[in-house]
C-alpha cells in the first residue's frame, strides 16, 4: 500500500528562526521557511530528499541522531564545521579523538547538536 509513497522525515525544534539560521546559514543547506505554514521549514537535502522541520510548543530535543550526513573526508568536514562554530559532542564510553571523531569500530562519526539540542552527525563509511 505504501511502497510507492514518497515518504519524508521530519523533526521538531523550539525556535524556527534559530533553526533556519543554523541549517541554512551555518550548515549551508537549502532550507526554506514555508509561507503560510504554522511554523514549518523544509530542508532540501541532496538526492531529492526533503525533511520537514516544525515548531513544537512543548519541544524536547531528540536523544538520538536525527540526521546523518555521509561525507567522503570526515576530518575535512569536522574542520570546516568547527571553523563556522559547530561544537562536537563527547560521549562517555565512546572513544573519540581530539576533534571528537569516533574512529571505529564501524564508520568514523562525529556528533553535534542544532540550536534546539537535536543530535546530528557526519560520518565516513569504511
Amino acid at each position: 500500500m505504501l511502497a510507492e509513497s514518497r515518504a519524508f522525515s521530519g523533526f521538531a525544534v523550539d525556535d524556527l528562526a534559530k533553526a533556519h539560521e543554523f541549517y541554512a546559514g551555518t550548515l549551508g543547506l537549502d532550507a526554506e521557511l514555508v509561507d503560510g505554514g504554522p511554523g514549518l521549514m523544509t530542508i532540501h537535502l541532496a538526492g531529492g530528499r526533503d525533511t520537514l522541520v516544525y515548531l513544537k510548543p512543548d519541544f524536547e530535543p531528540a536523544t538520538y541522531t536525527i540526521l546523518n550526513f555521509p561525507v567522503e573526508d570526515i576530518d575535512s568536514a569536522v574542520d570546516e564545521l568547527a571553523a563556522v562554530g559547530v561544537e562536537f559532542e563527547r560521549y562517555d564510553g565512546t572513544e573519540q579523538d581530539e576533534k571528537g571523531i569516533a574512529r571505529g569500530p564501524g564508520p568514523m562519526i562525529a556528533w553535534f547538536k542544532d540550536p534546539a539540542g537535536n543530535i546530528l552527525a557526519v560520518l565516513q563509511g569504511s
